[in-house]
């Protein structure tokens, strides 16, 4: 089942596609043209990771001083 557009992918997802780019990065697979795109992307995809994580440790806490 394919994703639609505007979903974010899950963190496991997240995490897969900047090793990705990370590895084209490394690889020099990348080009100079795409270089800010990959940049961008990569970027907003540490941001959802951070939220997601910040999210996680603020749920947890909850817990922990129930």
């Amino acid at each position: 089942m394919a994703k639609k557009q505007h979903e974010e992918p899950s963190y496991a997802e997240a995490i897969a596609e900047i090793e990705r780019i990370l590895e084209r990065f490394r690889s020099e697979e990348m080009d100079v043209d795409s270089l800010a795109a990959e940049v961008k992307r990569a970027t907003e995809l540490i941001t959802l990771c951070k939220g997601r994580l910040h999210k996680a440790e603020e749920e947890v806490n909850k817990i922990l001083e129930a």
